[in-house]
């Protein structure tokens, strides 16, 4: 009996195209943007979508992402951490062969210029609310996977760090509560928001610096740091909540 090995013969299921799609974000002029592409091909021709791509035979899914970041948009993985978001492989989601996706995200604090590579004819950071308006447009299931990507963003800095990550290494109270602020889209009380930011030890005062926050003088800001430089460290208190009502 020959072992069950010999007998597969992949031509005997249909065939599944695995690609991989990146959310990037980033606080610019106070509001969150999404790093999109401009599609120079078909399908979608000069439609708006994440950047991403086929996986090639010789690489995972992380390099893979990390690839179709950097050929599309020129920011690289020293410019963006990844990680996996989720996997979306609806049978209707490619117009023209069943297609999976892997979603990653990523947070940039200070990203560079971004600029069109291989088959994207453009890159550019798009404030998040031309696409909750309706005002651009995304390709394939691309907003369901942004959707998920902010909603994992929105509810994850209510727990954790990582809204310091769209900070600089170092960073003022009110720098940091911004961050909130935009995300949540709605206001936070100054007072108690330090105060539990100084409660937690996920996050460090750095002794000894300050950052004049305003042109005209005034009190210099103390800075702030994170104890864990990728964000992940739970909050023992958390610094705001994103369900009591705004301030």
């Amino acid at each position: 009996m020959k072992p069950a090995s010999s007998r597969y013969d992949p031509h005997t299921y249909p065939p599944v195209a695995v690609a991989v799609d990146v959310v990037v974000q980033t606080i610019l002029e106070g509001a969150l943007h999404i790093l999109l592409i401009e599609r120079g091909e078909a399908p979608f021709l000069s439609g708006w979508a994440l950047p991403g791509g086929f996986i090639h035979e010789d690489e995972n899914l992380d390099q893979a992402a990390v690839r179709e970041l950097e050929e599309k948009t020129g920011i690289g993985a020293d410019d963006a951490h990844l990680g996996q978001l989720g996997s979306y492989g609806d049978p209707s989601r490619g117009p023209h062969m069943r297609v999976v996706t892997v979603a990653y995200w990523a947070i940039c604090a200070h990203p560079p210029e971004p600029h069109g590579g291989t088959d994207a004819k453009r890159a550019k950071f798009v404030d998040l609310s031309e696409i909750e308006d309706g005002v651009l447009k995304l390709a394939l299931d691309h907003r369901t996977i942004l959707d998920d990507a902010i909603e994992r963003t929105r509810s994850k800095i209510e727990y954790t760090a990582l809204a310091a990550k769209f900070c600089q290494a170092t960073f003022t109270i009110t720098e940091l509560r911004r961050v909130y602020e935009i995300l949540w889209g709605k206001r936070l009380d100054p007072g108690n928001f330090q105060r539990n930011l100084r409660a937690n030890q996920a996050f460090l005062s750095d002794i000894g610096s300050q950052r004049t926050v305003s042109p005209s003088g005034g009190r210099p800001a103390s800075l702030w740091r994170l104890a864990d430089p990728t964000g992940k460290g739970r909050l023992e208190t958390p610094l705001a909540s994103r369900t009591s009502a705004p301030q």
